[in-house]
């Protein structure tokens, strides 16, 4: 590559789409994978636990479930500072995960540090962690479900409503 197809690769920052490209779509592998483990997990232990009318264990298990899906977008995050250090773009792997925890989740407290040729990659991030987010709180509201069935059967019995009604809501 001569100096001004070199200059205009980096001017058109197409090392960051290239490698964008490649991390986006390990990340949304990565989060795919997890979200529906996490989620069919929890389909099946609350489905047996709501036939065993063991309400607070659903709850139990909803929260430990969001707390599985809070820690997969905190190993995203890191994936893609691990990366942006890796390929020697951001001196510090602190600084390399921060900078990325500031494009993942769009707050953007920090400036774009990325050298020429990968500022298109800030926007990548972005992008993902936009995704995930909006993936995983559909995956939650489907949760809510067997959530709010648990909580409210638990709520009924408290009540001291008979059981042959609690046992027909759904």
């Amino acid at each position: 590559m001569n100096p001004s197809q070199a200059n205009l690769a980096i001017s058109l920052d197409l090392p960051g789409y290239l490698l964008g490209g490649a991390m986006l779509l390990m990340v949304m592998v990565f989060h795919g994978v997890l979200l529906l483990q996490i989620a069919k997990r929890y389909e099946v232990k609350t489905f047996l636990y709501l036939a065993e009318k063991k309400y607070s264990a659903v709850a139990l298990c909803f929260y430990i479930s969001v707390f599985l899906l809070f820690l997969t977008h905190i190993a995203e995050i890191l994936i893609w500072g691990i990366a942006l250090y890796a390929f020697k773009l951001l001196p510090a792997l602190g600084q390399s995960i921060l900078f990325s925890g500031s494009t993942y989740t769009a707050m953007g407290f920090m400036e774009d540090i990325l050298p020429d040729g990968w500022k298109m990659l800030a926007v990548i991030i972005a992008f993902s962690g936009m995704f995930s987010f909006a993936w995983t709180a559909s995956v939650m509201i489907s949760m809510t479900k067997n959530f709010r069935q648990a909580y409210t059967k638990l709520h009924m019995r408290k009540l001291n409503i008979s059981s042959d009604i609690i046992d027909r809501f759904e």
